[in-house]
């Protein structure tokens, strides 16, 4: 298990994913594998949410990431104090509408869904909440194909 506080700033974010990289090495999931690469989008993507859309001033994110061999699994959880939930693509009341071609933002949750097995978002202790995500690797250290 890897757990670390990083202030909620674009410094923190990036930190947290070049981090969390070097875990996933020391994991025996290398640099470059689809695994690694796969576990930093998710820890990218969830803490740059952290970072823009859950940051409460004077405030520290957490990132959680463990690591189940024997299940082939990697769960990111990054947890922030905004009381602000996330909502699941597939559990918003009418289709949110597609970002433009050329923005900058609005697919992070996309890309994590697409990525990841399964995610959600956790109650935690003290304000706040954990946005989670499971992702499947193999003992290779591939992640499991895009789901489609």
């Amino acid at each position: 298990m890897f757990v670390q506080r990083f202030s909620a700033t674009r410094r923190g974010a990036r930190l947290a994913r070049r981090l969390a990289t070097h875990r996933l090495d020391r994991w025996h999931l290398p640099y470059g594998s689809r695994a690694s690469d796969t576990v930093t989008l998710v820890v990218a993507e969830l803490a740059a949410n952290a970072v823009l859309h859950g940051r409460v001033p004077g405030r520290d994110f957490e990132l959680r990431l463990t690591y189940d061999r024997s299940a082939g699994l990697v769960r990111v959880e990054v947890s922030d104090t905004h009381p602000a939930r996330p909502q699941p693509p597939e559990a918003a009341p009418e289709p949110a509408p597609e970002p433009a071609a050329d923005a900058e933002g609005g697919r992070g949750l996309l890309l994590v869904a697409a990525v990841a097995d399964r995610w959600g978002v956790a109650e935690r202790t003290g304000p706040g909440k954990t946005v989670w995500a499971e992702c499947p690797v193999h003992d290779s250290g591939d992640a499991c194909p895009v789901r489609r």
